[in-house]
């Protein structure tokens, strides 16, 4: 049988009178009496049989068991307050405008799209491959997933995913031209997704920056690098998060035990005005949500993603072995996966 919760409103007086540090200000903001206020914790105490508050001073103090009760209630209330807000909440419905880097957008967004339109067949959503935070300022663009610093002034920006390189090629080239050792890399064709600093950071880490570089070819962003990859044609470095699923399907194989960390990473973000918009909320909460359901651990490295995908703890055939003594650069130089 469930444990008898304590009385709402003693709880709800609890909370307020802890956040805001004094009985009187918690009576003001719950618009009751200073004498109601302190009868309601009274009964609180009473009916947990312990005391909640330090008395004494200008300022309440919490005594150890009021700090263990009040993360809890705060939560509870918070929780009740955001569902009564989304149930007041006009119906979702209308159009949507999304501007998304370009290998998030086509290797992770597009394949759970539908996991929204589903939930929202209301919205209608425009998609717009970008990583330009130009869009930002623009009024056709309601929210950007971007990948960079972070750092847009007047906007509304949350960290949606750190990631880690690491070189992906597939397993039909790896079948016909292994590679044994980093420097089999000189008998491949390197694919980059930026100006070639993402390469050069991986190969410091593996002792292996003087390694002959044979063809490389330059593409305009990492969503192109990973699908000629994919067609055989070279090796790529992909990420924690696009490549994730391609390496688990058996369609992407990670041929070295290394990662290193890129310097960005993606956020979410959108103009202000923008942020409390039921269209925008629902899917920025989706984004969000869908991370975690679809990548929980996304710090995971490839290796590991390997490892879960096969059921084996040994090193994947293909692997080669790097030096320990530089499993990470010590300064990684700025990348761009857009």
């Amino acid at each position: 049988m469930a444990s008898r919760l304590p009385p709402l409103n003693p709880l709800r007086a609890f909370e307020a009178t802890a956040r805001r540090g004094a009985v009187s200000a918690a009576a003001r903001e719950l618009n009751v009496t200073h004498g109601a206020v302190s009868h309601q914790i009274r009964a609180l105490e009473e009916s947990l049989g312990t005391a909640l508050f330090e008395r004494g001073g200008k300022r309440l103090k919490l005594t150890p068991q009021g700090a263990l009760l009040l993360p809890a209630v705060t939560n509870a209330f918070g929780e009740i307050a955001a569902a009564t807000a989304l149930m007041k909440q006009p119906e979702t419905r209308g159009d949507l405008t999304v501007t998304c880097v370009p290998a998030l957008l086509s290797l992770w967004l597009i394949p759970r799209l539908n996991t929204f339109t589903d939930q929202f067949p209301g919205v209608r959503v425009t998609l717009i491959a970008s990583n330009d935070p130009d869009n930002l300022r623009s009024l056709d663009t309601d929210v950007s997933v971007l990948y960079g610093d972070g750092n847009w002034p007047d906007c509304w920006t949350r960290l949606w995913s750190h990631l880690k390189l690491f070189p992906v090629a597939s397993p039909t080239l790896l079948n016909s031209r292994p590679l044994r050792s980093v420097r089999d890399l000189s008998d491949h064709t390197l694919f980059h997704g930026d100006d070639g600093r993402e390469w050069n950071t991986w190969l410091a880490a593996a002792d292996a920056i003087d390694v002959v570089r044979g063809r490389q070819h330059f593409m305009s962003d990492a969503r192109l690098s990973t699908e000629a990859a994919l067609h055989g044609q070279g090796v790529a470095l992909g990420d924690t998060i696009t490549a994730s699923h391609l390496i688990a399907r058996g369609e992407l194989v990670v041929p070295f035990d290394l990662t290193v960390p890129a310097n960005d990473a993606f956020y979410v973000a959108c103009r202000q005005s923008v942020r409390q918009a039921p269209i925008a909320k629902v899917f920025i909460d989706w984004l969000f949500a869908s991370l975690e359901e679809s990548l929980p651990e996304p710090q995971t490295s490839a290796r590991m993603i390997l490892r879960s995908r096969s059921g084996r703890t040994g090193e994947n055939h293909h692997s080669a072995a790097i030096p320990a003594k530089r499993r990470t650069p010590s300064n990684p130089q700025r990348k761009t996966r857009a």
